[in-house]
């Protein structure tokens, strides 16, 4: 639907290294799996397994959001958002943005989950609408150079959340997933 890359052009307003961020479940640039897909589309809402490495030695922190800037909103739409990952985590397994992660020990003790767009504190998984094409999904790890984010799940949206983002990152991983509504096929 659309072509523009929002953290391209958070790039060129403030530009930052990048390290290597993989998933057992989603190639690069590949089609999300029916796992990763909103339960309304078939799908079972599971976040993707997700590994990260090469960020620099001067982080403290993690963030990891899920962006869909194609949605036809005008802003874009977060199915994720996940801040004060400690630094010794480098991975999440599939499964960490379901509601019950922490309690099952998927996501580490002291992160904040915030709402997406569904007011959920959880990921949602893709569910382009009919007529809107190729929808592209940005799994962002953001390096922090803080080991704490002030984001409180009651009050912080996942916008707010990047913004925080953009001006304490050191560095910035991302993996790109897409997915196409099936009557657009």
């Amino acid at each position: 639907m659309f072509d523009h890359d929002p953290y391209a052009q958070l790039q060129a307003l403030r530009p930052i290294g990048s390290f290597t961020v993989t998933s057992a479940d989603l190639e690069a640039g590949g089609q999300l799996a029916a796992p990763q897909r909103s339960a309304g589309r078939g799908g079972q809402d599971v976040s993707p397994q997700l590994s990260w490495s090469g960020f620099p030695a001067e982080t403290k922190s993690f963030a990891v959001t899920c962006f869909d800037p194609d949605a036809p909103s005008g802003a874009g739409w977060w199915h994720w958002a996940v801040a004060n990952i400690p630094v010794t985590t480098t991975s999440l397994e599939a499964g960490a943005g379901a509601p019950d992660a922490l309690s099952r020990g998927l996501l580490p003790e002291g992160v904040t989950v915030l709402d997406n767009e569904y007011r959920e504190p959880r990921y949602r998984g893709s569910g382009p609408p009919p007529g809107t094409g190729v929808h592209r999904y940005f799994f962002v790890v953001h390096a922090l150079g803080v080991e704490r984010l002030d984001v409180d799940p009651a009050t912080t949206t996942p916008t707010v959340l990047s913004a925080q983002c953009f001006f304490n990152s050191v560095a910035r991983g991302i993996l790109l997933g897409t997915d196409l509504n099936p009557a657009d096929a």
